[in-house]
């Protein structure tokens, strides 16, 4: 008899991380269905017209873009998917897709994630981080979904000057960005206790790799050294960062989808920890530009000065980082250049 496959919501599905979880998913998915190719998705339209076994919602903000979507080159057979142009924090429009698609499992990316942003304006972080998250987590109660995989951040546990955090490390988020995640957290902690609610938490280190919004380090660095302009670096540029390339971290939650424990809380990190100036080095050796492009500007208020994950509990049920940090950077900056129309039309956004 064959095994039913679930049918997964993900929230934030065109975002920088949540579209490569998108792309993984319907790579490795075994339904026999034909090739997609999704030039021109529109809201609301089933790529294929069958019944899709994912949905993905996305509010297209700023950060969000369905070019993460198109033109997938795709090997073998992938499932049609069906996307919703929604905010999460709109309640009733978000339960009509959860009765309408008959949902098992929710993975859980949709949030406001730039620091920068959330210093100057909280509000929306507040709103879309905690509120939707609360969202989706009653209307998972009301329609019994099997599982909600919550994508949150390093961040929540503020900095650590020696060591690594672990899942049991106290949260201190030092950011309204970060404390609106954490916020999330610990809602869903909550929800776990109280309502024995099926949820996994994952917090990945920083992410980086194609098709990133450039208000985040490299792409922004990136796009200015190819433009021969000022490279904007806070302070003396020695917080240091632990780095995980995106498909490594589409994989881990994938993995985590499958093999993660309900109820538990899981780091995802690298290993790999670089100083923001050393990166910002690299990037410029490899477009052969020179150092003297760097430009240090006054530092970010409450910047965090150094994020390190204990990431063994996911270890130890198999899942492990594949890509070294000096070959994903190699692949990130190569495909921003050749993508530099995309990386400049975002550029102006910024």
């Amino acid at each position: 008899m064959r095994r039913k496959i679930p049918k997964i919501l993900v929230t934030g599905g065109a975002g920088f991380i949540g579209s490569e979880f998108v792309r993984q998913l319907l790579r490795n998915s075994p339904r026999n269905t034909k090739g997609l190719s999704p030039k021109g998705i529109d809201p609301e339209v089933n790529t294929r017209g069958a019944v899709p076994e994912l949905v993905v919602v996305d509010k297209l903000t700023y950060a969000g873009d369905l070019k993460r979507l198109q033109g997938l080159s795709l090997k073998g057979t992938v499932p049609d998917f069906k996307f919703y142009k929604t905010d999460i924090c709109d309640k009733k429009r978000i339960e009509t897709i959860f009765r309408k698609e008959n949902l098992q499992v929710v993975v859980h990316f949709a949030a406001e994630t730039h620091v920068d942003r959330s210093i100057l304006d909280s509000s929306a972080f507040l709103r879309t981080n905690i509120i939707g998250t609360q969202v989706l987590l009653d209307l998972s109660r009301k329609y019994k979904i099997g599982k909600f995989v919550h994508i949150s951040t390093d961040e929540v546990y503020g900095d650590i000057e020696r060591g690594k955090f672990r899942e049991d490390s106290p949260l201190k988020p030092n950011s309204p960005y970060a404390a609106s995640k954490a916020a999330a957290d610990l809602l869903i902690r909550s929800y776990v206790r109280t309502y024995n609610f099926p949820a996994i938490i994952i917090r990945p280190c920083n992410n980086y790799g194609p098709w990133q919004y450039p208000e985040k380090l490299i792409p922004v660095v990136i796009n200015n050294a190819m433009h021969n302009r000022r490279v904007p670096v806070y302070a003396n540029g020695l917080n240091v960062r632990e780095w995980l390339y995106v498909s490594d971290c589409a994989q881990a939650i994938l993995f985590l989808l499958k093999k993660g424990n309900v109820g538990e809380t899981y780091n995802i990190g690298s290993g790999h920890q670089e100083e923001n100036i050393s990166v910002v080095k690299q990037v410029l050796g490899i477009l052969d530009k020179p150092v003297t492009l760097i430009e240090f500007v006054g530092d970010r208020l409450g910047h965090d000065w150094r994020y390190a994950l204990e990431s063994s509990k996911a270890n130890r049920l198999g899942w492990k980082p594949k890509v070294r940090f000096s070959c994903g950077l190699k692949s990130t900056v190569a495909w921003n250049v050749v993508n530099r129309g995309w990386l400049a039309s975002k550029s102006k956004q910024a």
